[in-house]
């Protein structure tokens, strides 16, 4: 157990590698520092192309010390915390059902979601803050559109969306339509969402395909991951929720998903609703096709397929230097350990600081050599076994030809 433990731990000394400046490939400086504050850039499709695919091999110098770093990714950041709402009062009044609801447990809210049976319907809900179930008015928190759009496949909506609120109760108003005994439970969230940023990674183009398809092929920069797929579709086009497919290059594929777009008037009231993008999993690929499934309805008018990457951010302080150089395109390193990115935090002004051109480390020499002298050198092993080999079979024809004599004799 020891020694397998001492050998783990030898194996890895020996994995790590320090970083220095005649290691790196590529090199990049730093412009439009602010010096007195929070900094960060924007990765680009270089550092993609040339640094490690998990991009540990990043470091940030002032002439020979290296200055601390972290790298955040521009992610939506997306909070839906649900919990049972009771249902209280519920019945009809005059034409249409009301409740109130109990949500004295959760301090602050801004969705209910609803759990209806009921297919194929539009419908109104007026929502208001109460102090108690019992109470005849309240404060109005607007109302939302319910809709179910089973029959045209083009999905559903059962959230009631409103500012935040902390009332103990709520009370719910549908318009007629929706019956009492299809209102089956309620949840109430407290809900908040920040937007991604997105870069492009890639050069997408119409191609021919199979019938019932609209196809693109998307050119990806190297080394940049593919993780969302936007469409730009026509606006005259509504009402379409059509199956999307991914394949790589070799036609495996690799993500599926939808596109809609609905906008449809029924009694008076309009829904409309878009989503028009697919996220997936980030992969890198050299190329990759998209292809929208149309069925026996006329081909989408795409106007434009877009592959993008959640942007990275590299923020810095730079502690009052402003001629800072990125290095990048060492292979070995692993990622660096800074106490200034265990202790981030982003300021809520952060200065916009930019790459300079990318080019070649002219320090760059190359890690030295470390494989073992037999795997360095091949051809001499070779040459050296040939020769052994040519010595023995010379030394085994000697000891025929001298036999072969001594019995002649």
């Amino acid at each position: 157990m020891r020694a397998a433990l001492a050998w783990a731990i030898i194996l890895a000394a020996s994995s790590s590698y320090e970083a220095a400046i005649p290691y790196f490939s590529r090199v990049r400086d730093v412009i439009d520092i602010a010096p007195d504050r929070q900094n960060y850039f924007v990765l680009d499709p270089d550092i993609w192309r040339f640094a490690r695919p998990d991009l540990a091999d990043l470091r940030l110098y002032d002439g020979q010390s290296q200055v601390p770093y972290v790298i955040k990714q521009q992610s939506a950041g997306r909070s839906n915390r649900e919990a049972f709402a009771k249902t209280l009062n519920l019945g009809t009044i005059r034409d249409h059902a009301e409740f109130d609801l109990d949500v004295r447990g959760t301090e602050e809210y801004s969705r209910v979601r609803l759990k209806l049976d009921a297919k194929n319907f539009i419908s109104t809900a007026h929502i208001q803050g109460r102090q108690s179930a019992n109470a005849r008015s309240g404060t109005e928190l607007g109302s939302s559109t319910l809709y179910d759009f089973s029959t045209e496949g083009l999905g559903s909506n059962f959230v009631l969306k409103f500012p935040t609120a902390s009332f103990p109760y709520l009370h719910v108003q549908l318009a007629p339509g929706i019956r009492p005994p299809q209102i089956q439970g309620a949840y109430v969230a407290s809900f908040s969402e920040s937007k991604a940023a997105w870069i492009t990674a890639g050069n997408c183009s119409a191609i021919a395909g199979p019938p019932k398809q609209t196809v693109f092929e998307c050119y990806v920069s190297p080394g940049m991951p593919v993780e969302r797929i936007a469409f730009q579709v026509e606006p005259a086009a509504v009402n379409f929720n059509r199956t999307v497919i991914v394949n790589d290059e070799t036609g495996r594929e690799i993500e599926r998903g939808f596109v809609s777009r609905v906008r449809i008037t029924r009694e008076g009231q309009t829904v409309i609703s878009e989503d028009l993008a697919i996220d997936g999993y980030p992969r890198s690929e050299r190329k990759i096709r998209v292809a929208v499934q149309n069925g026996d309805d006329k081909p989408l008018p795409v106007r434009q397929v877009a592959a993008l990457a959640i942007e990275r951010r590299l923020y810095f302080d730079p502690a009052g230097k402003t001629g800072l150089q990125l290095y990048y395109g060492d292979k070995k390193l692993t990622l660096p350990s800074y106490d200034y990115a265990k202790f981030f935090q982003p300021s809520a002004q952060p200065a916009i600081a930019e790459l300079g051109m990318a080019g070649a480390n002219r320090q760059f020499t190359g890690r030295p050599d470390e494989r073992p002298w037999s795997e360095r050198h091949p051809y001499v092993l070779w040459l050296v076994m040939l020769i052994a080999v040519a010595i023995l079979a010379l030394v085994a024809v000697r000891g025929l030809v001298g036999e072969k004599q001594s019995q002649t004799s």
